[in-house]
């Protein structure tokens, strides 16, 4: 006898109403990476220029980098209430400026902006003394 796979019942997504949010752009020269966190950081949406539908060198193109800040930025409004963002940049990539523009674009209040990227406090070791 075939025995039956009781299946479970998918859980429902509740909508949160979050309110205040933090957006995290990580604008490298191949991708430009969009996450949005709630205050305490746990992750409510993410996205990418390739999550968007580019591929190859287009991922690292202002556009792309607009249309994945478009993408996540509806998401959250529309889960998650969200109309205030703190924005944290991080990279050189060539998106980063795009992002701003694409968040400041969708009407949400920024009440933060905060360059993140890394920066060296030394520098790169020094090439090794030259032996004549």
């Amino acid at each position: 006898m075939a025995m039956k796979s009781k299946a479970k019942p998918k859980a429902k997504t509740v909508k949160k109403e979050v309110g205040l949010g933090r957006v995290y752009i990580s604008a490298s020269f191949n991708n430009t990476l969009v996450t949005v966190t709630n205050i305490k950081g746990d992750t409510l949406v993410w996205g990418s220029s390739g999550n968007s539908g580019f591929k190859g060198t287009r991922r690292a193109t202002p556009f792309a980098a607009t249309t994945a800040v478009e993408k996540v930025l509806g998401k959250a409004k529309d889960q998650y209430g969200i109309n205030e963002l703190e924005v944290y940049i991080k990279g050189p990539g060539p998106g980063r400026d795009a992002a701003l523009r694409a968040i400041r674009a969708t009407g949400v209040e920024i009440s933060l902006i905060a360059d993140v990227t890394p920066v060296p406090h030394n520098g790169p070791r020094p090439k090794k003394k030259r032996r004549v």
